[in-house]
């Protein structure tokens, strides 16, 4: 697992041809995948996946880049108005809510990232299903068979989602964070 781990620190390198043929395979697929096997087992077992019935594993494809402002429709445009900007999500955000879309049945666990090329960025996406037998039985996973867990990547609830709002950090200096940065700007003084 440690090999594997140091692989992935400079894939382009380490990988070479493997790495441009996965690419271009990638690239003539659907923009979400469910696939049998995680491509980075490593990243995908501390991130809390399992081989077993309940877990399941999806590739996905997001656009790299900024995002486009539609444009003005009838008169003069703005001045000062950019067409393009910036999210305030994460791209691996947007791809954990991309795929949460595709399989309304799963909850969405965690996410890594698997490669980019000039145009996109590919993650994996790791999904539990809450009403398999095994994930209730299992002690370690069955707080995602919760009600409060329902829903979770749209709130902002897992790790990429998280880190998009802030939350990494704690104590001095983040005091404007919690319980959110709206919530704060709306009670705040």
């Amino acid at each position: 697992m440690k090999h594997l781990a140091q692989l992935w620190k400079r894939p382009k390198e380490n990988l070479g041809m493997i790495w441009s043929q996965r690419l271009s395979l990638w690239r003539k697929e659907s923009i979400v995948k469910r696939v049998e096997n995680p491509t980075r087992i490593d990243r995908a077992r501390s991130l809390g996946f399992k081989s077993k019935q309940g877990f399941v594993i999806a590739r996905v494809r997001i656009k790299k880049g900024m995002r486009k402002r539609p444009k003005p429709s009838g008169g003069r445009r703005p001045k000062r108005s950019g067409r393009y900007f910036s999210t305030a999500k994460s791209k691996q955000w947007m791809a954990e809510e991309k795929v949460a879309k595709r399989f309304p049945n799963l909850e969405v666990l965690n996410s890594y990232y698997v490669g980019e090329d000039g145009s996109n960025k590919w993650f994996e996406v790791i999904l539990v299903d809450p009403d398999h037998p095994s994930i209730k039985a299992d002690p370690n996973m069955r707080w995602v068979c919760s009600a409060k867990q329902k829903g979770r990547v749209y709130r902002g609830l897992t790790s990429a989602g998280r880190k998009s709002r802030g939350l990494r950090k704690k104590g001095k200096g983040s005091e404007k964070t919690r319980p959110s940065i709206r919530a704060h700007k709306r009670h705040g003084k």
